[in-house]
């Protein structure tokens, strides 16, 4: 019990931010329902193309032209990282791998790997998806990381210096793809698979048979739900031993059904989601095609920021001062790319056991998917081990639920069966 107070201190201490940065940490699912909304609409008067992140300057993360001949988790490159304080007695690398997007194309994606001093061949792998609000590849844990800006990482270090201490290899995909496709939840499943493909595949590591443990919160609990949910057919020859997820936005569009289109603090973040979808979608999500002016003014500012910069440029907008018409909800196509990163929705089931974990009441997320899925996949025969957390908001929860979580994986690569509440 000392060592779980301990924890759950150090993880508290680390995310005790301004309210600013705290809704920035945990209000993608409103970002994703309002960006529903906004590219739902029709009639534009004014038409444009998806705004794309500007390229990164490192040539490590540009796109080969011969990808096409790839597998899906090949490695294209790697290379050592420096050192970091944040990560004491701590080795770093970076691999740059083969994925594929949410259209079924081939994508170059990118991922780190930190390799404890500590640790044993072939010990513990696990792959850790952060909590990520950006429209630029510097927002990416692989770039944010090593540069002055660390907030994507930093409130989320303790519980990975937690796992590194315990001798864990711990792997951070940069899960929002080389175009920064912020609400991509598949995609994110994909990358995250394919991060641990390639990371076995290097023999250098020493990971090649490494049980693998997943794990996340909110968006980046988003990428791990779709991981293990995809896991069975996508990478089936992955030992993903134990999953634990936490406060998983688990149906779009429930979520936008049910928001409204008044001006809102954070509706950068709903900005960001919609720009990152028509990365993503650009055919069936044209968002920048139902802006006027004003709102294609917006998009711009925002279209290479991370956090800080879209929560700043965001803040009091609503969709109605920013779309050229109010005709909401009826682009069939937005609605079916909802229900495509809406894992309530997918019919797979993860073969991993699951950790799940929420708040009886979250106002950011439909409590009922979480509860609907979990009833899914324990009538198909997954051991889900689903807890409660009481708490005042979203990110509470987080902070409640990850020394259980740690603990949940542990036991896991302990070989312990898991436990499971379904119902009988």
């Amino acid at each position: 019990m000392g060592a779980m107070a301990e924890a759950r201190a150090k993880i508290r201490t680390s995310i005790r931010f301004s309210t600013r940065k705290a809704l920035g940490s945990f209000c993608v699912a409103t970002g994703l329902a309002v960006a529903l909304l906004l590219s739902g609409l029709t009639a534009a008067t004014v038409a444009a193309q998806p705004l794309y992140p500007t390229p990164d300057p490192d040539p490590f993360y540009a796109q080969p032209a011969d990808i096409a001949s790839t597998s899906p988790g090949d490695v294209i490159d790697h290379r050592p990282m420096p050192p970091l304080p944040l990560f004491p007695a701590t080795t770093i690398h970076q691999i740059k791998f083969r994925s594929t997007n949410s259209e079924g194309l081939p994508i170059a994606a990118t991922t780190l790997v930190m390799l404890p001093d500590r640790r044993t061949p072939d010990g513990p792998l696990l792959s850790y998806q952060h909590i990520i609000n950006g429209l630029a590849t510097r927002c990416a844990p692989s770039r944010a990381l090593y540069t002055d800006d660390q907030t994507v990482v930093v409130r989320e270090a303790p519980a990975l210096n937690i796992a590194l201490q315990r001798g864990w290899a711990v792997a951070l995909p940069d899960h929002l793809g080389p175009t920064a496709a912020y609400g991509a939840a598949k995609l994110g499943g994909q990358i995250t698979l394919d991060a641990i493909r390639a990371i076995q595949r290097l023999p250098e590591l020493a990971l090649t048979r490494s049980p693998i443990g997943m794990a996340g919160y909110s968006g980046g609990g988003m990428a791990t739900a779709w991981a293990a949910a995809l896991a069975p057919t996508y990478a089936p020859e992955l030992n993903i031993v134990g999953v634990a997820e936490g406060g998983v936005p688990m149906n779009l569009v429930k979520m936008a059904r049910g928001l409204g289109d008044q001006p809102h603090p954070v509706f950068g973040l709903a900005l960001a989601a919609a720009i990152g979808l028509e990365r993503e979608y650009p055919d069936r999500f044209p968002i920048s095609d139902q802006m006027n002016a004003r709102g294609l003014a917006l998009r711009n500012s925002v279209a290479n920021g991370c956090t800080n910069e879209i929560l700043a440029f965001g803040a009091g907008h609503s969709v109605v001062e920013l779309a050229s018409s109010m005709s909401f909800a009826s682009n069939p196509l937005a609605w079916e790319v909802g229900d495509e990163n809406s894992v309530e929705l997918y019919p797979g089931v993860p073969t991993a056991p699951i950790f799940e974990w929420h708040a009886p009441q979250d106002a950011l997320i439909p409590v009922d998917s979480i509860v609907a899925t979990v009833n899914r996949y324990c009538a198909a025969g997954a051991r889900v081990q689903s807890e409660l957390f009481p708490s005042p908001d979203h990110l509470t929860t987080a902070v409640l639920g990850a020394p259980a979580a740690l603990n949940y994986l542990d036991q896991r690569f302990q070989g312990i069966p898991a436990p499971s509440n379904c119902p009988r």
